[in-house]
């Protein structure tokens, strides 16, 4: 109760501020800080955020950022969605279930599936259904079934899916998933304006890719993956040319035992591929030295692209010893994403020991050929279970 009046004290004294300041103090505001001071005196706050020039200023700043989001809940209950951005000295909540209620029923489970800008989309266990989320409007509506019927949360791929925003039209998005169906490889792509999907069958590249193809102006998505090869649909903005690529990877001499794609758990994992945007990351791990076969250590990390004629994986960098030392910590089991956007490619390693999270942020620069690594706070997620992990484009206020 202290903390509230607190807050409250505190926000009253903000609101006394001159409107310059005011304004200025808030430009440099994540959008949960401003959603949660907007309940508090939404006046001032709407009178700010709805002005044009502002709203300009606000998403020029915020569009560049990238945030990462886990949503992690304690059984059916307690469930939180937490977000970081670079730059940040913590973590932000965003109460996503005080939105989710008018639209779920009791005991669902609920599992978060992608974002992209202010748009969340969630997957329903029970009902098998998908809903979206914005968080700066509140509104909440439930997706129309794909072709593919009704399909539950393991049906749904974290590399074979990808949420488009419209940042000209911040209430309309586009939710792209590909999947092997009787005929080969298809794309599925919901559309919220017109609140249709679509679907396309992919086509088989003969020879090489054509020269006319440019990574930043194709979609990749993964529809399976193997220890020898994967299954990637490849699509253009207007979905005119969707090609399926199927790149091959041969395996090393020294390399052997267990694969695990997307997800390791106790002893059953040597190497974890992990990938996403045509990329693919391959975690080694060992044995934990005095632990036994439950407990597994950080050995090495490998960075792979798609070739340029979309036949095979190539070999695109290694992280660094000295960072393979500072990252290594004892783990249970692991699971990660990937993301690649302006040339940045970013992944997350979440391993889990004893009930305890840790939460690895990589990034490498493929001009610069520079890798980084950003420590993160405590997330305090020890007890919690996992419920979905994704990469986001910057929030905006319009």
């Amino acid at each position: 109760m202290e903390s509230h009046r607190n807050f409250a004290t505190n926000t009253i004294g903000f609101c006394l501020l001159p409107s310059e300041l005011i304004q200025h103090i808030i430009l440099r505001l994540a959008l949960p800080e401003i959603i949660r001071l907007k309940t508090v005196n939404k006046s001032i706050f709407s009178t700010i955020i709805s002005d044009e020039d502002f709203a300009r200023d606000y998403n020029l700043l915020s569009s560049s950022a990238t945030w990462l989001f886990v949503y992690r809940k304690r059984w059916r209950r307690d469930a939180v969605l937490h977000g970081f951005t670079g730059g940040s000295d913590r973590w932000f909540k965003i109460l996503i279930g005080d939105m989710l209620k008018p639209v779920i029923p009791p005991g669902e489970d609920v599992y978060f599936l992608t974002a992209s800008g202010n748009i969340f989309l969630f997957a329903l266990n029970t009902s098998q259904e998908v809903i979206s989320v914005d968080i700066l409007t509140r509104v909440v509506k439930k997706i129309p079934p794909s072709p593919l019927g009704p399909r539950g949360t393991s049906s749904w791929r974290r590399s074979g899916m990808k949420l488009l925003s419209c940042p000209r039209e911040t209430k309309h998005f586009r939710f792209l998933f590909a999947e092997i169906c009787e005929n080969g490889p298809v794309l599925f792509e919901y559309d919220s304006k017109i609140d249709k999907w679509h679907s396309w069958e992919a086509e088989e590249v003969i020879g090489d890719l054509p020269h006319s193809l440019k990574r930043d102006n194709y979609i990749f998505l993964s529809t399976s993956n193997s220890r020898l090869g994967s299954t990637i649909i490849a699509t253009g903005p207007q979905r005119d040319k969707t090609m399926i690529l199927r790149p091959r990877y041969v395996e090393r001499e020294n390399e052997g035992g267990h694969l695990v794609v997307g997800f390791s758990w106790r002893n059953v994992m040597n190497r974890l591929h992990v990938y996403g945007d045509a990329n693919m990351l391959i975690v080694a791990s060992e044995n934990a030295c005095g632990t036994g076969e439950l407990v597994r250590m950080l050995k090495g990390i490998e960075l792979w692209g798609l070739s340029s004629n979309g036949r095979r994986w190539e070999l695109v960098s290694r992280l660094p010893n000295g960072l393979i030392d500072k990252i290594r910590k004892p783990y249970g089991a692991m699971m990660g994403c990937m993301q690649e956007r302006d040339g940045i490619i970013r992944a997350i390693l979440m391993s889990n020991l004893e009930g305890s999270w840790n939460i690895i942020w990589l990034s490498y620069d493929k001009r610069l050929d520079l890798w980084e690594w950003l420590p993160l706070p405590d997330s305090q997620m020890k007890g919690s279970n996992l419920a979905g992990i994704t990469f986001s484009s910057g929030l905006t206020l319009s």
